[in-house]
């Protein structure tokens, strides 16, 4: 793609922030060098890349900068055997140091391995060479300084340097603080003329002070002199240093053997961790603007929905809807577009627009538009935007345009895109119309994709009476004189001259007269323009009434429906207070009768055994009444609040759908599709059982039925016992005959019923007897998770026959 049309639609800028964005010194070298490419596949690999890198920052946050520069030069240095100085060691240092911050940043959260990422597995292939890196922070301190732990004979020969540096300062600054040698000395310090401990002498002095003269001051009459009885020490000190110097060279020499040794390692690592840097640099951009991934075709399908210009202010930028190349059943497609409009209305912008977001995305960049948008994959990309005129070539404006269209119809093919702005201005409008329509009509028979801004109205009136040509418009108030920069796809846009010029107060005469000099059948034509565009802003006008008519119709709809779920909700805990009021009554009902059998017995112990039987059958004809009772209760309980949602239906349901279960008041989980019958396996809490179709009703239904809810209690398990109604359980059960483990049972169906229904206690009639059935009963209850105690029947209750257990709340 020629690189004068990446600069018309500022493709430049685009690199520019992205290598801002960059750490790496090749990632800064891949974002100046981003060009598009037409091949589909290579194109949604990158942008996968891209999108995969902008997941990856929102999971783990941004990643480590990597600020590695290009070492493939010292890689290849240490290849060939040279040995590396502290600087480029350092640099291969910086490179695994951020390939071991990678990897971290890359463990910062779990994932499947068979679901990578790109990006994720780039991070994988990272190799870290921890040994090296630690190596040559050991050794290295600067690109000046070799650590004195890089071996032990480095620090053996600078511990001895610093012994005899030590031991010549002592012998020097007595002779500077001496009586005898003050006369002669210039100053009383030490100081270094060669790597060589030297004391200032006066020249006149010279003499007094045996030794060798290493330098002299610019007066001349200070001679810098090395005392004869430190020669030896300093004789010393420079053969440590050759030693010391020889110790580091033998040292890098070492490093830069390693360093090659894993060259293919740090090749790829470098290539790797460059390339990250890219990657997630293309990745945080796309974030700091909004961007997404569009869809790809190569049918010159373009759909840029809400798209904006990203070097424009995204707060102030009004997003534009631009499609091309999307036809209803039985017409033409539209492949060419011709924006019209008054100046600074977006045309040139909307062009621009396009041609970027296209080019951007063939880089393998995310495009700030909505997430619904597709670009056609072009093989070329032309632009003719902007003042062409050349001094130098001795071209004016129309010559140079048109220059550039030749140079544009030569090149151009079936996946070429091209943008003209103002084509054909620059000459007379007569001939430069026809031309424009010339031009347009051979781009359309080659089958390339065109986008053309115009102020002439045979292109308006071209555009809308021929196939494959549409009309755009940049929309521009008239009572505020400003562009709104909305794009009005199918309406051609007037000029607004005439208009414009009397709001900045130009004479109404002018303007009428100006009038008289256009042709009826251009005003004809403008006049069409308006009153398109006053149909369109009534249509407009009645779409937001409709919507605004919707929104309040919903609102009422939701507020009619939360009104009907509160009238349920109460009816409901009216129905629960009712049902346990006359529990209450029951519950009294047989304490009484209780009370008053046990007073018929001992009076029967006077009286004799008629009296005891006429007793017991009062009993049960009693206890017939109350299991009645009970009965219509449990009835009435059970009778189901069915909700007026015909969107329910329970034999709709599927495994994993919640509903409400009306006779336990409590939310469950269907386990299996509904049976013929309407019968649903679910299970609530902990209990698993089949509910009738009349017993269930949609979960959200009953949310807020906190009243209901807190009557229940949790249920023990029992294994997976099917229930098919807990609300109807009496308050004793029978266990005489049986033995340990058969009451045991029935003992343990008793507690998950009693729960269910809501008691706090039951009577366990097991009978006197040898005592062992009454022993096993209440060992098991003892040994119970769900029973809080357990007592001896009272006198009236049935005495040591009876045990009563009391569950936990």
């Amino acid at each position: 793609m020629d690189d004068k049309v990446l600069k018309i639609l500022e493709f430049d800028k685009i690199r520019e922030s992205v290598e801002s964005i960059s750490s790496c010194e090749i990632g800064k070298r891949y974002a100046r060098e981003m060009t598009p490419i037409s091949d589909v596949h290579d194109i949604e690999r990158l942008l996968t890349e891209t999108e995969d890198g902008v997941n990856c920052i929102l999971k783990r946050g941004s990643a480590p900068s990597a600020g590695v520069r290009d070492i493939s030069g010292v890689i290849r240095r240490a290849e060939a055997g040279s040995v590396l100085n502290n600087q480029d060691l350092l640099g291969v240092k910086s490179l695994l140091t951020s390939v071991r911050r990678l990897r971290a940043y890359a463990s910062l959260s779990d994932s499947d391995p068979e679901s990578y990422s790109t990006v994720e597995e780039m991070f994988s292939q990272l190799a870290e060479l921890t040994g090296l890196e630690n190596d040559i922070t050991r050794c290295i301190l600067s690109e000046e300084e070799i650590s004195d732990d890089a071996s032990p004979q480095l620090s053996d020969i600078r511990r001895r340097i610093f012994q005899i540096q030590n031991s010549i300062k002592d012998k020097l600054n007595e002779l500077t603080h001496s009586s005898r040698y003050s006369k002669a000395l210039q100053d009383n310090i030490v100081t270094m003329r060669g790597d060589r401990y030297c004391v200032p002498v006066k020249i006149e002095n010279r003499s007094e002070i045996p030794g060798i003269v290493h330098d002299t001051s610019s007066s001349g009459q200070t001679l810098f002199v090395e005392p004869a009885f430190v020669v030896e020490s300093n004789n010393k000190i420079r053969e440590l240093r050759v030693a010391e110097q020889e110790e580091i060279t033998r040292i890098l020499k070492e490093l830069s053997e390693e360093v090659a040794r894993n060259s293919e390692t740090l090749k790829s690592d470098l290539s790797l961790v460059s390339y990250i840097d890219f990657v997630l640099a293309k990745s945080s951009w796309a974030l700091l603007h909004n961007a997404v991934k569009p869809s790809l075709n190569t049918d010159g399908v373009i759909e840029l929905n809400k798209a904006r210009h990203p070097l424009l202010d995204r707060k102030k930028a009004v997003p534009i809807t631009v499609t091309l190349g999307v036809a209803e059943p039985g017409t033409i497609p539209a492949t060419s577009m011709i924006i019209t409009g008054p100046n600074t209305g977006g045309k040139t912008v909307t062009l621009k627009t396009v041609g970027l977001l296209h080019i951007m995305a063939q880089s393998g960049m995310m495009i700030p538009c909505a997430g619904n948008s597709k670009i056609c994959v072009f093989g070329d990309i032309f632009a003719d935007i902007g003042d062409e005129q050349s001094i130098a070539q001795n071209l004016s404006t129309f010559s140079a345009h048109m220059k550039n269209i030749t140079q544009i119809l030569k090149k151009a093919d079936y996946r070429s895109l091209a943008l003209f702005d103002e084509l054909g201005a620059g000459t007379d409008p007569t001939e430069g119309a026809a031309l424009a329509m010339a031009i347009l009509e051979r781009m359309y028979e080659i089958g390339a994709v065109c986008l053309s801004s115009t102020h002439y109205s045979e292109l308006k009136v071209f555009a809308s009476t021929t196939p494959g040509f549409i009309n755009a418009c940049c929309e521009f108030d008239v009572e505020t004189l400003a562009p709104t920069y909305r794009l009005l796809i199918g309406v051609p846009g007037k000029s607004n001259a005439f208009a414009i010029s009397e709001k900045l107060g130009l004479d109404p005469a002018i303007v009428t007269r100006a009038k008289e000099f256009i042709t009826a059948e251009d005003l004809r034509f403008e006049d069409m323009l308006k009153g398109i565009e006053q149909n369109r802003l009534k249509a407009e006008a009645e779409a937001e009434e409709t919507i605004r008519l919707r929104k309040e119709a919903e609102d009422l709809a939701e507020e009619a429906r939360l009104r009907r779920d509160e009238l349920i909700k109460e009816s409901m805990e009216l129905r629960y207070k009712a049902s346990v009021k006359a529990r209450e009554a029951d519950n009294k009902a047989r304490a009484a009768a209780e009370k008053m059998l046990t007073e018929i017995r001992r009076a029967a112990l006077l009286s004799g055994n008629d009296s005891v039987r006429a007793a017991e059958a009062a009993k049960r004809e009693f206890e017939k009444i109350a299991e009645e009772l009970e009965a219509d209760i449990g009835k009435r309980e059970n009778t189901p609040v069915r909700l007026t949602d015909s969107d329910f239906d329970v034999m709709k349901l599927k495994p994993g759908d919640r509903v409400n279960i009306l006779s336990l008041a409590k939310d469950a989980v269907v386990l299996a599709a509904p049976k013929q019958d309407g019968r649903v396996y679910v299970q609530a809490g902990s209990i698993k059982m089949y509910a009738a179709k009349d017993d269930i009703i949609p979960s959200a239904e009953r949310e807020a039925d906190k009243e209901t809810s807190k009557h229940s209690r949790k249920p023990v398990s029992s294994g997976d016992r099917i229930y098919s109604n807990a609300s109807n359980v009496r308050a004793e059960i029978d266990v005489r005959g049986m033995t340990v483990d058969e009451a045991s049972e029935e003992i343990e169906r008793k507690i998950n019923d009693a729960l269910t229904a809501g008691q706090d206690s039951f009577r366990v009639i097991h009978g006197k007897g040898t005592g062992a059935l009454r022993r096993g009963v209440q060992s098991f209850l003892r040994s119970h998770n769900a029973v809080e105690s357990i007592r001896d029947g009272s006198f009236g209750e049935g005495d040591l026959g009876v045990t009563v257990v009391k569950l936990k709340g």
